[in-house]
């Protein structure tokens, strides 16, 4: 068959059957594999429907230049529907993505911008914000906007979902996806919930987002969000293609469980996946292992490939240095934790406190150094040497805002993460944080670090 464009091939991609990362669980695991998409993900199937239905509304016209915030692969599809349409694109990206995402969209012609991670989805720099004021600016030009706009979804109620029902014969009880936009999870999950009710849909999330708990609760906690690793699910916003009503159960995987997972989709059965199918996958059988019976078949969307991740969880070193490779037997952060006596609570000082208070703070604690947090969020950070400085230099800041004298944050790392890892992110002057499974922030210095090892 002979296709007039690259986005003429987009869909119809195959389901294949899990043989070992499921053993033990009971019913089938099928697998729908997205990398077969000519841009090597699902988002393929959003970003040409997001295109030709803004086309039909006259909303994007010859000549334009479409701008959008993307995690790599949405940005992809949107530049070979540009390509094979003439538009024009621009591409802003959090800082956390991987550089191969950014290498392959300017190997597609497109520009892209990366902006800070760790900023609020309304702080100006945040590439959200950065999109909407390029799209603002530019003349002629169109911001999907993936989270909101409901092509999104739409796109995987035309095709996902219709795909998966005719490969499975109906006979699908269970059916999982990451969740991030929301548009593969509940654009597939509406359409196969409207050929059979009784099918249950497990939601993927990841620790530091939001999906989770407003689910179970209705509830937008902020002091759910917090910086995670993984790429392309959770969110610290609520998108309108996230449909809560068509997914029935949440699951929650860490960065670790997500990576490990990716990799031993690609050692053990041949799929070479990007990160968030190891989360998909994860958490799939986490549910599995508890609620699927003989006879039941569960299909997990495996949104990308593993080309876009070559630099962080098929690296050794990357791996290693984030404590997803260790090798246990010297301790970790975990055991740093479990082995402090009596109640803990961090000291704290908060960016409106006055610098004398987070002096009298650092005293009374016999600490020299403390995180700053603004509305629950870690923002900063007080160390003692360099506050003695600062002060001597000008007697007045003790008096000023905390604001006005705090240094970079420290750095967050994996609850499981070695002594040796741990040693080589505490730098001379920071300590390191960490939350643990109850989501509690816990610091750890140099001192925490040398009292393990002499144990």
């Amino acid at each position: 068959m002979i296709y007039n464009s690259i986005i003429e091939t987009i869909g119809n991609t195959p389901l294949v059957r899990l043989n070992k990362v499921n053993k033990g669980i009971k019913g089938e695991i099928l697998v729908k594999v997205e990398y077969f998409n000519p841009g090597n993900s699902m988002k393929d199937r959003m970003a040409i429907k997001m295109v030709d239905d803004a086309e039909k509304a006259g909303i994007l016209k010859p000549g334009g230049t479409i701008i959008e915030g993307t995690s790599g692969n949405t940005g992809m599809g949107l530049a070979l529907a540009a390509i094979a349409k003439g538009y024009k694109c621009i591409f802003t990206m959090a800082d956390k993505q991987s550089k191969e995402k950014i290498d392959i969209l300017k190997a597609v012609g497109a520009e892209v911008i990366v902006c800070p991670t760790n900023v609020s989805p309304e702080d100006p720099r945040s590439y959200y914000s950065v999109a909407k004021k390029l799209n603002q600016d530019i003349p002629n030009s169109f911001y999907p906007n993936q989270y909101d706009n409901l092509s999104n979804s739409l796109a995987h109620y035309e095709t996902t979902g219709p795909e998966i029902w005719k490969d499975t014969e109906g006979k699908i009880t269970h059916y999982a996806a990451g969740v991030g936009t929301g548009g593969s999870m509940c654009g597939t999950a509406k359409y196969l919930k409207e050929q059979n009710p009784d099918i249950i849909t497990v939601g993927i999330d990841t620790y530091g987002s939001v999906f989770k708990k407003y689910k179970e609760t209705g509830i937008f906690d902020e002091n759910e969000i917090y910086p995670y690793l993984t790429e392309g699910i959770g969110e610290d916003i609520l998108p309108k293609n996230v449909d809560f009503s068509v997914i029935d159960h949440f699951i929650k995987v860490t960065d670790k469980d997500a990576a490990v997972m990716t990799r031993r989709l690609s050692r053990e059965e041949g799929l070479f996946v990007g990160w968030s199918c190891g989360s998909a996958v994860h958490g799939a059988l986490e549910y599995a292992k508890e609620y699927l019976k003989e006879g039941d078949r569960m299909v997990i969307i495996l949104p990308d490939h593993g080309t876009r991740y070559l630099g962080k969880i098929y690296n050794d070193d990357w791996m290693r240095n984030h404590g997803f490779l260790e090798d246990k037997s010297y301790g970790t952060a975990r055991d740093i934790i479990a082995s402090r006596k009596g109640d803990y609570s961090l000291a704290v000082s908060q960016k409106t406190d006055k610098v004398k208070d987070a002096i009298a703070l650092m005293n009374s604690r016999s600490v020299s150094q403390i995180p700053v947090l603004e509305d629950g969020h870690v923002v900063g950070s007080i160390t003692d040497n360099k506050l003695l400085s600062k002060i001597i230099e000008n007697p007045g800041l003790k008096d000023a805002d905390v604001a006005s004298v705090m240094e970079g944050s420290m750095k967050f790392v994996a609850l499981d993460s070695t002594l040796d890892v741990l040693s080589s992110m505490v730098d001379k002057e920071k300590a390191v944080l960490v939350r643990d499974d109850n989501h509690q922030i816990h610091i750890i210095t140099k001192h925490d670090i040398l009292e393990a090892i002499t144990k």
